[in-house]
């Protein structure tokens, strides 16, 4: 029996089964090629984005040319929660985030723009996880009608022989089969893509523990710059005292 044959004797619930099958492969080849892609080039571009920020004269150069070379924009979230903490004045110094310690509130930034990147990298991986999962119950349904179908249609019968029974069992059994094979691409990618996930997130971890030490650094070396200009100022202002 061709296809076209199968399809206009199918009922109901067979083209349903048959359709749902059809459109979780479609989606999973699509998440399939598509994400390895990204994936990709969000890690060539994360590690050049790295090499090139560390690599700037200036922190205000490092972050004109970060998000030029972070395509995937999962860099720039870290730095822009970094710029915010640098940029602080000591004067809004009163807010309970701040008054919880400089190493608090840059950890705290650093998780928060960390979670975002995650799950900008989690996109699909629930959707490829689901079609691993269902799609051979779904062939197995579909199997199951049809066997109910050809048994139901040879009921009636007075004499049933072992060619009328085992062609449409044999038709439905391939339901099963398609169900599995719209399962596996989806669960060999879901695990492959995972892995190249969770590189792309440690390139991302160093990246975050980097730039909260240099935060620390930065936050450690204001107080004692604010109060090196002060006590100078103050021994200028005795001085012009003493000479007056």
């Amino acid at each position: 029996m061709t296809l076209w044959q199968w399809l206009s004797q199918a009922d109901a619930v067979a083209l349903a089964t048959a359709l749902a099958l059809l459109a979780m492969s479609v989606i999973s080849w699509v998440l399939i090629l598509y994400k390895g892609w990204w994936l990709g080039r969000a890690q060539g571009a994360t590690v050049q984005a790295t090499q090139a920020f560390w690599q700037a004269s200036s922190w205000e150069q490092a972050r004109i040319q970060l998000p030029q070379i972070d395509r995937a924009n999962l860099l720039t979230p870290v730095a822009d929660a970094i710029a915010h903490i640098v940029a602080a004045e000591p004067a809004a110094n009163h807010s309970l985030a701040v008054a919880s310690g400089a190493q608090v509130q840059t950890t705290r930034v650093l998780r928060e723009a960390l979670h975002g990147a995650s799950h900008r990298l989690q996109w699909g991986q629930t959707v490829l996880a689901s079609i691993g999962a269902t799609a051979p119950f779904v062939g197995l349904l579909g199997t199951v009608w049809g066997i109910h179908q050809a048994l139901a249609a040879l009921a009636g019968a007075d004499h049933v022989s072992l060619e009328q029974l085992a062609g449409p069992v044999g038709e439905a059994l391939v339901m099963t089969a398609a169900g599995l094979a719209v399962a596996l691409p989806a669960v060999l990618a879901y695990n492959l893509l995972g892995r190249k996930l969770a590189q792309v997130e440690e390139l991302l971890e160093g990246f975050a523990h980097d730039m909260q030490t240099w935060a620390l650094q930065q936050a450690a070396q204001a107080p004692q710059a604010y109060t090196s200009v002060h006590a100078h100022t103050g021994v200028d202002a005795i001085a012009h005292v003493g000479s007056r």
